[in-house]
């Protein structure tokens, strides 16, 4: 079985900055991918910035500039820096991971989510 667990959210002022965290844990042969997407209320999930192994990072036009995906291999953990967060900012923020089990499938797998709010 396999578990992701986000840490890092919580209430920040507008212009502050969070770093989320999200550690892959069970049996895992590799991880291909690993991201982070946000859900405000009343939206679609959106994504946020993907990482692959090799490290080539995809960004979300409106996420570029103030978000930093990075990616720790040996730990499956991969990280968001948050900078100059505003309100709009504020959301349920999902890390997801597309991996290979212990067991030779290949399977997406999502975290419960970490909760950022931004006040104004």
């Amino acid at each position: 079985q396999v578990q992701l667990v986000e840490s890092g959210g919580g209430l920040v002022q507008a212009g502050g900055s969070l770093r989320l965290s999200c550690a892959a844990s069970g049996s895992i042969f590799s991880i291909k991918a690993m991201g982070w997407y946000r859900q405000a209320p009343g939206k679609q999930r959106e994504l946020v910035a993907t990482i692959t192994s090799g490290g080539t990072t995809n960004y979300a036009d409106s996420m570029k500039g103030r978000f930093t995906i990075s990616r720790a291999n040996a730990k499956n953990t991969v990280y968001l820096q948050s900078n100059s967060l505003k309100p709009e900012d504020t959301a349920v923020y999902y890390c997801n991971a597309d991996l290979i089990t212990g067991w030779g499938r290949r399977e997406e797998h999502w975290g419960q989510g970490t909760q950022v709010t931004v006040s104004s």
